[in-house]
């Protein structure tokens, strides 16, 4: 079954924890299969990355879904952040081990697994508040007070640009989703109501125009991040998805990126988590 009937399969609203895992997996899945991305792999090349392709990161999101369900169950049952933490510490062991090392999904692991928490949480009590809302009000301050990783690239440019990264962005309830992807996801879908890739990639670009990236700021800076923020910009004031020549110019932009090295990694877990949202909440 392809991707996009396995999507419109799952159930609406009444999730068990294991279909929250498999749902999760299937968006990160879903961001592979999103055609043309700025410097970012798809299922047509490997954008600006030389040590992962889209099997790999399939294979990535497959090891994860198990993960996924996990934190959704300790959601279900009222865990604190220490269980999730270490949760996240064995999913992070099993994708490194899965993928001879490569970080493919870290951030994914982080954001898209305090979501699962929330959605198991919130399908556990019936309630209907937005998951990044229960984000932040269930772990929102154990997040900002948790130990820091020394290692990780987007960490290190969070430091050094002052950019509030993944930790902030979680803490106050995922706003980049909720302000800025959302809403475009929704508008590309009037643009576009028959072609779900052309409305992720629609969603993407809004994304990078908006957020700012800290993988692009460890990969080129303050001009890395300011070129990719224009850039994308740029296509959506041209009219994004509604132009008949949207594909060739997000392709070239495409290769702009790749031809700087830059990657915006963050935007992409953002779509994935806008994803997992979209499907969660309506």
């Amino acid at each position: 079954m392809n991707l996009a009937l396995r999507w419109q399969a799952l159930p609406q609203r009444a999730f068990r924890a294991e279909q929250l895992g498999h749902l999760a997996s299937l968006c990160l899945k879903l961001e592979v299969e999103t055609y043309p991305k700025p410097g970012l792999v798809s299922h047509v090349d490997n954008g600006a990355h030389r040590d992962m392709d889209a099997a790999l990161l399939c294979l990535s999101a497959d090891t994860l879904a198990p993960f996924f369900g996990e934190l959704a169950a300790a959601g279900a049952e009222g865990a604190g952040m220490d269980r999730l933490r270490a949760i996240g510490v064995a999913a992070e062991r099993a994708m490194l081990a899965a993928t001879s090392g490569v970080n493919t999904h870290r951030g994914a692991i982080f954001g898209l697994g305090l979501l699962c928490a929330a959605a198991g949480y919130r399908s556990a009590l019936g309630i209907r508040k937005p998951v990044g809302e229960l984000v932040s009000q269930r772990w929102g301050e154990a997040i900002l007070d948790g130990p820091i990783s020394l290692r990780s690239h987007g960490a290190m440019a969070s430091r050094r640009y002052g950019a509030g990264g993944a930790r902030a962005e979680a803490a106050c309830g995922f706003p980049s989703v909720y302000d800025i992807a959302l809403p475009a996801l929704y508008a590309a879908r009037r643009l576009a109501p028959l072609d779900e890739e052309a409305v992720r990639v629609q969603t993407c670009m809004a994304l990078i125009a908006d957020v700012a990236d800290t993988n692009l700021l460890h990969r080129g800076g303050a001009d890395g991040l300011r070129f990719a923020q224009t850039s994308a910009s740029g296509f959506l004031a041209s009219g994004g998805i509604g132009c008949p020549d949207w594909r060739d110019r997000a392709a070239q932009i495409h290769q702009a990126f790749v031809a700087r090295n830059l990657s915006p990694g963050g935007s992409a877990d953002l779509l994935a988590m806008t994803l997992f949202i979209d499907r969660i909440e309506h």
